[in-house]
């Protein structure tokens, strides 16, 4: 019969005060004297939330100790879980002896020992000490492990302190050190180095990254990467403080390299802020030395730089937005004096629910694009724009299922010019519009469950511009698809505006299978009153009728994806083709995207372009994953990138090796080829419960 001790515990005045009354409970319980208490039989010793079983359990009242007969199993309050053949504990389970024992934190570290001094409840000393977050399995020695003549564990600061420490693979000694610290796994922040990492590029020969990581608190910290090969010495840096608001991030570097004749260096900065009234601010820094920096040294694949702050509020009725934006462009066919560099916008937007039904929108908005350059004409112009605009929307459902959708709005725009002689210095323009949708949904059930849902769509619309036409600023690159068919205006900025009479029409199929296949195929093109200008060729937006959208989607359970959409001029046929293909599951990850744009005089593109892009994942075995990228020019019949990497993993280290070539090369940019080597113990890096035996 199982015995729960409490009663007698609160009765015995030295155990009692000792442990705040303990919990035991026992098969067997019996006095020997009066000095001693004696459990054997399933015992268990319950305080505080911390608990310990054991076959044998004898309280000596005189020396206020626990001898414990194993096996002996500790669990405490942290998780931390002791085991050990015998014990010598005070009761509260702080202070003692435990040999031949065993410490397992969080899961994943184990450390075993001839003997465990407990202090406090706080410090455990090792003595003859092996280490590992393998699983040792019989004799066989771990895939690694730390031996070391003395360890210290702080529960408390959650710190290793080693003492002639040996790192070993597969018991063969690798490295030596007098002293070592390593944080607790669950540690999730704690000074020390990082892993290593080995770089080695054509351009910048073999090297070593050693990053150390710098605690400044409980909401800062820094990271230190020196960056060090033949042909460069690097000092790579990131800093990251959490505020009770928001968050900021600083990473950079600064290079003296072989490959320019000054030093080289990058910043790049975010934060975001949450302040009053559901108010927001943003911003991001990004600069470099020159245009090769990034590239040669893989921090980014970025060819322009924007640097951005920004002031915002959305709530469910309104839109409050205001950003600024410098633009550092890295191509060699551009400069930062014509870009422009520097962009200004301020958007207010506000709606209500009038008495009358539909949605009412009004609001304003200023824009600014300023270039450095005094020169007359596109390199030099300066644009300022102030605009309001209001809109109403509603939408019915009508006899016999169809659903209409209905707006109209008035847009008023007064725009001021400098150097650019083309265009008034000042101008105003006023843009009414109106518009009507026509849905008619029409589903039908088939056979095995199979649902067909036919969707045909109508659009009516029509808007004009009265005054001048301004310089277009923002509209530059549009394209017909799926989402902008049915839209009165198709540019994607605010200089330009689709005028006149138009209407579009649409079909969409959709089949839903009882095994979860489910394909969609769709049709559209728009008719004009007249043609617009500032569309291009392959925006299948040119001339009085449009290219024809064809567009489709398939999706199956397995995790198969087909996406893609096409654009078909009546005289020169296929203009634009798009399509990724994707399938994924427990074992592969396959995506692959084709791009065809035919030749467009608009887009000074005198090539056709074609172009794949490739990635997938392959999982091999529970050990091994392989992962290749590449990206090909059909058209140039060359590779514009290629990548590989392979990663061997168990349940105590991770190893990557990578390989990746760019074949691309400019002024600035040379071709490049890289190597990486880089891994992870577990339990000090990524992490991860021993769940298995190491191969």
């Amino acid at each position: 019969m199982r015995i729960v001790l409490f009663v007698l515990l609160l009765c015995w005045p030295a155990l009692a005060v000792a442990q705040n009354a303990a919990t035991l409970i026992a098969d067997r319980v019996e006095l020997n004297g009066e000095d001693q208490l004696i459990a054997s039989g399933n015992v268990a010793v319950l305080f505080e939330g911390s608990q310990l079983t054991a076959s044998q359990i004898i309280f000596d009242q005189p020396s206020d100790t626990l001898r414990i007969v194993g096996p002996i199993v500790i669990q405490a309050a942290d998780g931390t879980l002791l085991t050990a053949d015998s014990a010598t504990l005070d009761p509260r389970l702080e202070n003692g002896i435990l040999q031949s024992a065993r410490i397992v934190l969080d899961q994943q570290l184990q450390l075993a020992a001839n003997q465990i001094d407990r202090r406090e409840g706080r410090f455990s000393q090792l003595y003859k000490t092996s280490a590992t977050s393998c699983r040792v399995c019989g004799t066989r020695p771990p895939l690694w492990e730390i031996r070391a003549e003395r360890v210290i564990y702080d529960a408390q600061e959650q710190q290793i302190y080693f003492r002639n420490a040996t790192f070993r693979v597969r018991d063969i000694p690798v490295l030596w050190l007098p002293r070592m610290r390593l944080p607790d796994p669950a540690l999730q922040r704690s000074t020390g180095l990082l892993v290593p990492e080995q770089r080695n590029t054509t351009q910048l020969g073999f090297g070593i990254k050693l990053p150390y990581f710098i605690t400044l608190g409980n909401h800062r910290d820094i990271t230190v990467t020196p960056y060090v090969s033949q042909e460069t010495s690097t000092l790579e840096l990131r800093y990251r403080q959490a505020f009770e608001t928001g968050r900021v991030t600083v990473e950079g570097a600064i290079s003296d390299d072989t490959l320019v004749d000054e030093n080289r260096w990058y910043l790049f900065a975010d934060g975001r802020f949450a302040l009053q009234n559901d108010y927001q601010l943003i911003f991001d820094i990004e600069a470099t030395s020159d245009d090769a920096y990034l590239l040669d040294y893989d921090y980014s694949d970025k060819d322009r730089l924007d640097s951005a702050i920004q002031w915002l509020r959305v709530t469910d009725m309104s839109l409050y937005n205001a950003r600024l934006t410098y633009y550092q462009t890295l191509r060699d066919d551009e400069s930062n004096a014509s870009l422009p560099p520097f962009i200004a916008d301020l958007t207010v937007e506000s709606s209500f629910e009038p008495s009358f039904g539909g949605l009412i929108r009004y609001g304003t908005s200023f824009d600014l694009a300023y270039r450095s350059s005094d020169v007359d004409g596109d390199d030099g112009r300066d644009v300022a724009r102030l605009g309001a605009d209001g809109a109403w929307s509603d939408s019915w459902i009508l006899p016999y299922g169809l659903i209409a959708d209905a707006q109209a709005g008035l847009r008023t725009d007064v725009y001021l010019v400098a150097d650019d002689v083309a265009f008034a210095q000042e101008d105003l323009r006023v843009a009414p519009r109106a518009g009507v949708t026509l849905r008619w949904p029409l589903a039908r059930l088939g056979a095995n469950g199979t649902t067909h849902l036919l969707e045909p769509v109508v659009s009516l619309s029509w808007s004009d511009s009265y005054g001048g036409t301004p310089p277009n600023e923002d509209s530059l690159r549009t394209e017909l698809d799926r989402a902008n068919l049915t839209a009165i205006s198709r540019f994607a900025g605010e200089d330009r505006i689709e005028t006149g009479a138009q209407a579009a029409a649409g079909l969409t199929w959709t089949r839903f299978g009882a095994a979860g296949l489910t394909s969609t195929l769709s049709f559209g093109r728009v008719i004009r009153q007249q043609a617009q200008d500032g569309f291009t060729a392959t925006s299948g937006l040119d001339g009085r009728q449009s290219d024809w959208l064809v567009a489709a989607q398939v999706t199956a359970p397995g995790g198969f994806l087909l996406d893609a959409r096409s654009l078909w001029d009546d005289t020169d046929g296929l203009t634009v083709a798009d399509s990724r293909v994707a399938w994924q599951n427990d074992f592969v990850s396959l995506g692959a995207n084709y791009i065809w744009l035919g030749p467009d005089a608009d887009e000074d593109r005198t090539e056709t372009i074609s172009e794949w892009t490739v990635d997938a994942a392959f999982v091999l075995n529970d050990a091994w994953t392989f992962e290749i990228d590449g990206r090909y020019d059909i058209a140039a019949d060359q590779a514009i990138s290629a990548g590989a990497g392979l990663q061997w993993q168990n349940e105590c280290v991770t190893v990557n090796v990578s390989a990746s070539r760019r074949f691309t090369s400019s002024s600035t940019v040379e071709p490049t080829t890289t190597f990486g080597l880089s891994g992870s113990i577990g339990s000090f890096s990524a992490g991860g419960a021993v769940t298995g035996c190491g191969n």
